[in-house]
């Protein structure tokens, strides 16, 4: 990501100018971010995902939502697109756009080499500010790994991973489960 101008830009000028462009960009501490595009392997494991989770939850109250919906973390005024979100209590949008999940259960994002190190640090640090999040997972695009984080009753957070593609992981926080066989379904590794 790389910051579109080097000027302190509040909220609404953020969601201003945002919703106004064709591009998506992530607002941190005052700055504009514009994200950048994904590989074929993180497109293909994150709509992999979205339609496993989708499918489990279509007779249920949760709703999943594709990295068009905003999420912002109030309590550090921090704006993402994570890759999927989940919520399971209904919806709380910022305002009557309907555009910016403020209560997300589970987020989930596909690493990139790009953004690895922020998905795994500064971002998760702001999601963990997320009352409602219960969840969060890092998919690995190059490998058949997904990081498990588990918010815990004292608001530690318990990592597990789920490696190979005979993998399963349970999501208790929306009562599904992804085998990693459907997750990494048509994606191809280069080979070196």
């Amino acid at each position: 990501m790389s910051a579109v101008a080097k000027r302190t830009w509040t909220p609404a000028e953020y969601l201003a100018m945002e919703r106004a462009s064709e591009e998506k960009h992530e607002y941190l501490d005052g700055e504009i971010h514009l994200m950048s595009g994904a590989s074929r392997n993180h497109n293909v494991v994150m709509a992999n995902t979205l339609a496993s989770l989708h499918a489990q939850l279509r007779q249920r109250p949760c709703v999943v939502f594709p990295s068009d919906m905003r999420v912002k973390v109030s309590e550090t005024w921090t704006y993402t697109y994570p890759d999927i979100s989940v919520v399971c209590d209904p919806p709380e949008l910022e305002d009557t756009f309907l555009d910016t999940l403020l209560n997300p259960t589970l987020i989930i994002e596909v690493l990139s080499p790009s953004t690895e190190s922020y998905d795994r640090g500064r971002k998760f640090q702001h999601y963990r500010a997320l009352p409602s999040l219960r969840e969060y997972l890092l998919i690995s695009q190059d490998e058949a790994r997904i990081e498990h984080y588990v918010r815990q009753a004292n608001d530690e957070w318990l990592l597990s991973d789920a490696v190979g593609l005979d993998a399963t992981l349970d999501l208790n926080s929306i009562g599904c489960y992804l085998a990693l066989a459907d997750v990494y379904e048509k994606v191809t590794y280069e080979t070196e």
